[in-house]
């Protein structure tokens, strides 16, 4: 697979891998030696980025994510590029499907947690460490001086921030060079695009989480879709439920008709739109299947021209689009 560089020296492979389904928030964890094996072809077939949180687990194992990783990537750490994310917390006390976040981006709480990762993921460095979410009640300079030591004492290499903004950007920046933003972004999700020429003046690489929109974009839907209640957001998000399947018919036939046209699937479509994009976005879809990890592979050597993505633009900014989930809610600490 071709790579791509975040911020000034981070290399990557164009697609990375977001591993968060396979513990978390998409059903029950799956089965901890068939993603073990799934992991390895991953490196297998060119992956190099994977993407983890030291919260992404189960209320019986909230770490299984970081767990799961450190064993079965241990044999290719050499190769590969680790991320991961501190910063927040679960409101156990919500009944809500997606819990609720409550951010804590305190220096002591990010040293605290990095030593935590660098024990599950069985690594003496991260090459990628987020804030997972931005903490109102601490100035950003203190998270990013917590940051700044990290890489001084060589725990960490480069640092960013998820669903970062360009205020905090540049705040952050200014104390401690930030490689890359984890933001959401989709074609059903482009909110992000505003912060583009930021990030081009400041360098820094855009990391797109959710960038099927939950799998939603890969066509593959349809109304009797079922997903775990309690375990499954996607039983709670908008784009799932039957009257936005209804809307957003015309948007899926015609990323079908261009799939056809170039020889692809729906989902690459997607993803090779964001690719075209700007040479430093890097999208880091999640998968707990053999074919969905080769698709997506793939969609890295499909092409698409400036016409092709100006006729997508236009598609999207036109045609009829449901609600889509737009991330957990932040609370404020309790």
């Amino acid at each position: 697979m071709e790579k791509r560089i975040l911020g000034k020296d981070l290399e990557v492979s164009a697609i990375g891998l977001g591993c968060m389904g396979m513990s978390h928030a998409y059903g029950p964890a799956a089965d901890r030696k068939e993603m073990s094996e799934l992991l390895a072809e991953a490196v297998d077939k060119g992956y190099t980025f994977f993407d983890t949180a030291e919260v992404y687990g189960t209320p019986e194992n909230p770490h299984d994510n970081e767990e799961l990783l450190g064993e079965a990537l241990k044999p290719y750490r050499n190769r590969i590029v680790l991320a991961s994310k501190c910063g927040i917390r679960f409101d156990e006390t919500s009944d809500a499907v997606n819990k609720p976040l409550v951010p804590d981006g305190r220096p002591e709480t990010i040293k605290k947690s990095v030593e935590g990762s660098l024990e599950r993921l069985q690594t003496d460095h991260l090459d990628l460490y987020y804030i997972h979410r931005i903490d109102r009640n601490v100035p950003i300079e203190e998270t990013a001086g917590a940051m700044k030591e990290l890489i001084q004492e060589g725990k960490i290499t480069h640092w960013g921030i998820s669903e970062a903004d360009e205020e905090t950007l540049r705040k952050a920046h200014a104390v401690c060079p930030v490689t890359a933003v984890q933001n959401r972004y989709s074609m059903m999700y482009r909110d992000y695009e505003a912060l583009f020429p930021v990030l081009e003046e400041m360098q820094i690489g855009f990391v797109a989480f959710s960038p099927l929109a939950n799998g939603f974009l890969s066509a593959k839907y349809n109304k009797d879709s079922k997903f775990e209640k309690g375990t499954d957001y996607r039983s709670a998000m908008p784009q799932f439920v039957p009257e936005a399947i209804d809307k957003n018919q015309e948007m899926l036939r015609y990323l079908e008709k261009m799939a056809d046209e170039k020889d692809a699937t729906p989902a690459q479509i997607s993803l090779a739109w964001m690719l075209a994009k700007k040479p430093w976005i890097v999208p880091i879809p999640g998968t707990r299947k053999y074919g969905r990890l080769i698709e997506n592979a793939q969609a890295a050597d499909v092409k698409l021209t400036e016409q092709e993505v100006a006729e997508l633009d236009r598609m999207l900014e036109t045609v009829p689009m449901s609600a889509v989930f737009g991330g957990s809610k932040v609370e404020e600490k309790k």
